[in-house]
């Protein structure tokens, strides 16, 4: 979870025009799925773009077929390798 600052709000409010929420278990499986299929070691907030994408409201808001590509930003600097690991492998 994050919170909007005093900085971030005013950008966000006057700039987004769509914001979709993606809870913690597609987090974590879209993580898991960059991990195994990519074999990539990505942090979970990484996670949060592929869960989007892959979501069925990004999917109707966005149809594949008006918008072929969408890039995520992938990152994996602020990670803890053992403290990750258990966590992401603990979830079915």
């Amino acid at each position: 979870k994050t919170f909007l600052g005093q900085y971030t709000w005013p950008v966000v409010r006057d700039l987004v025009d769509t914001i979709i929420t993606i809870d913690e278990p597609a987090i974590a499986q879209a993580t898991k799925l960059v991990w195994s299929r990519l074999k990539l070691c990505i942090e979970p907030s990484a996670g949060v773009g592929v869960a989007l994408v892959l979501s069925d409201e990004f999917k109707t808001k966005f149809p594949p077929s008006l918008y072929p590509r969408v890039g995520v930003i992938l990152c994996g600097g602020n990670i803890d390798l053992q403290k990750i690991a258990t966590k992401l492998f603990s979830t079915p």
